[in-house]
Formats: C-alpha cells, structure tokens, sequence
C-alpha cells in the first residue's frame, strides 16, 4: 500500500540525515524499498495519467519540509538537509506532519495559513480540529478526486437522458459517437440506420473505416433489465444472416457474466458496451456534453531559472 505524503516526512528527512546532496530518484528508490512497495504500487498512476502516485506524494512530502525550512535545494534536482531539519532529527519525534512543523517553525505555521487559496480563520479552524494532521491527500488526489466525483455524477445523469429518448433516437446517438471516435469520417458518409428498430437484430450499420473497406453492425437497446447471453446469440445470428465479421452491441443496462464470456468465445468480434461504459465514451468524445470550466495546474519551469 502507497503510504500518504505526511507518512514520507521522516523517512526522508531520516534519508538525507548525513548532510550529503540527493536527487529525487535516489529519494525515491530509497522510500519505495523502505516501505516495501511491489511494482504494482509504484507503477500506479493518478486518474489523470498526468503522474504517478507514488512519485506525487514523495514530491509533496519533500515539498512541505522544504517550505518549512529542513531541506533545501542545492543545484536543479538536489537538495540536502539543513540545520532546521537536522534539529527535528536531534528531538528524534516518532513522526512528522503538516501539524508538527507548524508547533516547531513559526514561519512555516504562517505560509500554511496565509495560504491566498484559503481563509485563515478556515486553516486555524482545521488546525485545531485536526483536520489538516488526518489529510492524506496530496492536491492533486484532492483535486483529481473531486473531478472524478463530478464525473461520476455526470455519468448518471447522461444515463437517465439515455433511458428517457425515443428508441430512434438513441440509435442516432450511438450512431455518431461512433463516429466520433473515429470510425468512417462524417455522419453522412459512415452512418446510417437500416430498417426499424429490432429489424433482424440490427439497428445501424456504420463503416470502419473512410474507405469503408469493412463495416461494423449495431445493436442498440435502451434496456433496465440485464442483457444475457440470449440476446447476445440472437445478435451474433443476426450477424452471421449479414455475413458480418463485426458487431457492437450497445446498451443502457448491463451484461451477464454468461453473456460476456459468450461474447469473447465468439469467432465473430463482437464488443459489449454497457451503460457505464456508454456515457463514459460520450463524456470523453464529448457527446451530449458541453465544458463548463477549464482549469490549468502549472509546476515551475527550473531550466528557466538557470543562470547562464
């Protein structure tokens, strides 16, 4: 399990006690052995993809003891212990947090709570009631975090409108997210509904590619119940009636286990997408969706400010 970035304050200031320069990777190799994390732990990443946990939450551990004043860099990427960080060490405390450094170091308490981000009388009020001691995420988390929570919320909402449109319509929605993700160019070109809804089991007919070279038939089904492997067999029939080498069976439900692993047994490709998945594609095809803000998380630039 990847400890959180307060857990990694002493051990990294235990690390650089010796008083030499360390760079980051050497931080890391050593904090990653210290707790003993498997490849699994330091290969996960944050929602995003923009970073990985680990090297987060080591990154803003060392973030915090550098504002507080016990390490300091020394050259891009090193850094060393300094005479404050070597106090904390002589008073040998069993941990070190956000809470501790601001008992010890006025200065620090005062950056954390002027922060221009935060009311100071809203960081006195955590700091008090241990909030800010119990905090185990690293901004980012917090704010990937808060971001996957909306998500979630959008997801939802995208699947009641789903469920609420008119069968056709739905057919046309599926229609042009394929589409949008890159299957057969413009709407005109790559999709086209054939026959009424249920008609031998296919809703729609799109090209895989510009050329169209090969295509891909759809079954839509705005469904409440679970999707078994029945209906998967009527498809894959439907398919074969069509001589189709592909199918994408979309849906606002979700499929049985059985269902599922007929599918993959299956010599004809056949992708199930559930509810779940459905809205996950419209939100990142931006589908039904529109941007209501956009927010850049900047770092600093070091090769900016190395003199020539």
């Amino acid at each position: 399990m990847i400890p959180d970035y307060q857990t990694l304050m002493l051990p990294l200031l235990k690390f650089v006690c010796d008083g030499r320069t360390y760079n980051i990777q050497e931080l890391i190799t050593h904090l990653s052995k210290e707790f003993n994390l498997t490849e699994e732990d330091l290969n996960e990443w944050l929602p995003s993809k923009s970073q990985k946990t680990f090297y987060n939450r080591v990154y803003w551990a060392k973030a915090h003891l550098k504002m507080a004043g016990t390490i300091d860099n020394v050259s891009k990427g090193n850094f060393k212990i300094t005479d404050k960080g070597k106090l904390v060490l002589e008073k040998k405390p069993d941990f070190v947090n956000v809470k501790y450094l601001m008992n010890i170091f006025p200065e620090y308490d005062e950056k954390i709570k002027g922060h221009r981000f935060k009311k100071k009388d809203e960081v006195e009020s955590s700091y008090e009631n241990g909030k800010i001691e119990t905090l185990t995420e690293t901004p980012e988390e917090q704010i990937e975090n808060g971001y996957q929570n909306i998500r979630n919320s959008l997801e939802q909402e995208i699947l009641l409108k789903l469920k609420a449109v008119n069968p056709y319509f739905f057919e046309k929605i599926v229609v042009e997210l394929l589409v949008k993700m890159g299957y057969g160019g413009s709407i005109q070109d790559a999709g086209k509904a054939i026959g009424k809804s249920g008609d031998e089991g296919i809703d729609g007919i799109i090209k895989e590619d510009k050329l169209g070279l090969d295509v891909i038939y759809i079954q839509a089904k705005r469904w409440e119940g679970v999707v078994g492997r029945p209906e998967i067999q009527k498809f894959v029939g439907a398919l074969a009636g069509q001589r189709a080498k592909k199918g994408v069976f979309i849906t606002t439900s979700h499929f049985t286990k059985e269902a599922i692993e007929f599918a993959a047994h299956m010599e004809t490709k056949i992708v199930l997408i559930d509810g779940e998945k459905l809205a996950q594609y419209m939100i990142d095809y931006n589908l039904g969706v529109s941007i209501q803000n956009t927010y850049e998380i900047k770092k600093i630039d070091s090769d900016y400010f190395e003199e020539e």
